[in-house]
C-alpha cells in the first residue's frame, strides 16, 4: 500500500481534532449516498418503461399499417381484394409478417352501461406473426378465437361495464349511407369469449373479434378489410422501408409506422433520462463539493503533521497524493452505500410501490391514462458503473484544490506558530 494512501486512511479512520470536520464529512457522505442511489433509482424505472413499452405496446401494436389513402371527397374506405396485396409484400425481403384486419368503432352495451371500443377483426394465425397479441389473452381463449363469434375486450372495458366471459352485450355500429342524415345505429348481439389484459391504456379501448365475423357486421365481401398490418425485421428503421413494390399497386394506399403513432414515448423516456441523469449528476456534484468544506478544515486540523513530513523530506506531490486520496476515500465512502442502497432500491422498487398504494388506497398510476397502471424497475449494471465513475471523478476534482493549498504550507510557519 503507498504511503500517501496509508496517511490518509490514518486520517479518515483517526479521530479529529476539530468535531466540526468530522461532521462536515458526514454529511458529505450522506449526500453522495442519497444522490448515488436516487440517480440508480431513476435510471432503473427508465429502463423499465423502456422495457414495459417494449413488452406491451411495440409487441401489440404493428410495427406498420397499410390503410387505403383516404382523400377529401373521394377515395375507398376499404382494400379491395386484399390478397393481391399481401402477394406483393410478401416478396420484400425486409417484412416478415402480414395480417389483414376489419377496424370499426362501435358503442358496447350492458344493460345501462355503454362504452365506446375500438373493435378489430383479425386471423388468429396471421395475427400471431405480427404480435404477441396471444400472450395477452387470459384464460387460454386465444386458443378457441375463431371457433365460434365472439368478442374479446380489454380488461378495463369488462371492469367498466360490469361482464365477464359469457356473457352477452349489444353492439351498437353506426350505418353509412352516403348521406349526412344520421340513421339508425345496427345493433348486434355478441358474447364475450375473451378478456384482454395489457395492465394499461389499450385494455379500455381494444376489442378483438374473427375477420369473417367483422366483415360480415360491416358487410365487406370476404376479399375487403380495412387494412394490412405488417411486421418488419428491424422496427426502429421502419420508416426507412423501401415501397417501390407498391408504385403500380392499382389502388392508392398510406402507411402508418408504430413511430409515428407511439414514438413519442420513447423519445420522452430518452429525454427524462438526460434530464433525470444531469440533474442528478448536479445533485451528487454539489454533495461531493462539501468535500472541498472538509478537507480545507482537515488541512488547517492537520497542518502540524503537514510541517514535520516536510521537515523529513516529503515534496509537494507527497503532500497533495495525501489529501487526494482523503478526498477520494471520502466520496467513495457515500458512493458505496448509495450505491448498495440504489441496488436494493430499484430491485425491490415494483413491490414497495405496490406495497405503498395498497397502504393509501391510491394508484400512483391508472391504467386509464397511462400504458401501464405500475412502476416498473429494471437494474443495468453499465448504469451502477457510470455513475460510480460520475461520483468518483466529481470526488477527485473537489479535492484538487485543498491538495494544492496543503502543499504550499510553509513548515516553518507552522511549527513557529505552535
Amino acid at each position: 500500500m503507498s504511503t500517501p494512501f496509508f496517511i490518509s486512511w490514518r486520517y479518515q479512520r483517526g479521530r479529529q481534532k476539530n468535531r466540526l470536520v468530522s461532521l462536515i464529512s458526514l454529511f458529505s457522505s450522506v449526500g453522495i449516498a442519497l444522490g448515488v442511489a436516487v440517480l440508480i433509482l431513476g435510471l432503473s424505472a427508465m429502463n423499465g418503461f423502456e422495457r414495459e413499452l417494449n413488452q406491451r405496446v411495440l409487441a401489440v401494436v404493428p410495427h406498420l399499417e397499410i390503410t387505403p389513402y383516404q382523400q377529401e371527397g373521394q377515395g375507398s374506405e376499404r382494400i379491395k381484394n386484399y390478397q393481391n396485396l399481401e402477394g406483393i409484400l410478401q416478396q420484400h425481403p425486409e417484412i416478415k409478417g402480414i395480417s389483414p384486419f376489419v377496424t370499426f368503432t362501435a358503442l358496447v352495451e350492458n344493460g345501462n352501461q355503454l362504452k365506446v371500443v375500438q373493435i378489430k377483426g383479425i386471423e388468429k394465425q396471421a395475427q400471431d406473426q405480427v404480435s404477441a397479441l396471444s400472450h395477452f389473452v387470459l384464460d387460454n381463449a386465444w386458443q378457441q378465437f375463431e371457433q365460434h363469434e365472439g368478442l374479446i375486450v380489454g380488461s378495463g372495458i369488462a371492469r367498466d361495464l360490469g361482464v365477464s366471459v359469457g356473457d352477452w352485450v349489444s353492439l351498437l355500429i353506426s350505418q353509412q349511407d352516403g348521406t349526412t342524415q344520421l340513421s339508425q345505429p345496427r345493433r348486434e348481439r355478441v358474447q364475450i369469449t375473451g378478456i384482454l389484459r395489457l395492465e394499461g391504456q389499450l385494455d379500455h379501448s381494444y376489442a378483438l373479434m374473427p375477420l369473417k365475423q367483422a366483415q360480415q357486421l360491416l358487410n365487406y365481401p370476404e376479399t375487403d378489410v380495412s387494412g394490412i398490418e405488417v411486421a418488419v425485421k428491424s422496427p426502429f428503421d421502419v420508416q426507412h422501408l423501401d415501397y417501390s413494390l407498391l408504385q403500380h399497386y392499382p389502388q392508392m394506399l398510406s402507411a402508418k409506422s408504430w413511430i409515428q403513432q407511439f414514438g413519442y414515448m420513447y423519445r420522452d423516456i430518452q429525454l427524462i433520462r438526460m434530464v433525470m441523469y444531469i440533474a442528478m449528476v448536479l445533485v451528487v456534484g454539489v454533495a461531493c463539493f462539501n468535500i472541498v468544506s472538509t478537507l480545507v478544515m482537515a488541512v488547517k486540523d492537520k497542518q502540524g503533521d503537514i510541517a514535520i513530513m516536510r521537515t523529513l523530506g516529503a515534496n509537494n506531490t507527497f503532500i497533495k497524493r495525501i489529501f487526494i486520496w482523503y478526498g477520494l476515500q471520502a466520496g467513495m465512502k457515500g458512493c458505496l452505500i448509495g450505491i448498495i442502497l440504489g441496488i436494493v432500491l430499484s430491485l425491490n422498487l415494483t413491490r414497495l410501490i405496490q406495497g405503498i398504494e395498497s397502504l393509501t388506497g391510491h394508484k400512483l398510476l391508472s391504467d386509464g391514462i397511462y400504458f401501464i397502471d405500475f412502476l416498473p424497475s429494471e437494474l443495468h449494471w453499465q448504469d451502477v458503473l457510470l455513475v460510480f465513475m460520475s461520483a468518483l471523478i466529481l470526488s477527485l476534482l473537489a479535492s484538487l484544490y485543498p491538495a494544492s493549498r496543503a502543499a504550499k504550507l510553509q513548515p516553518a510557519q507552522v511549527l513557529s506558530s505552535h
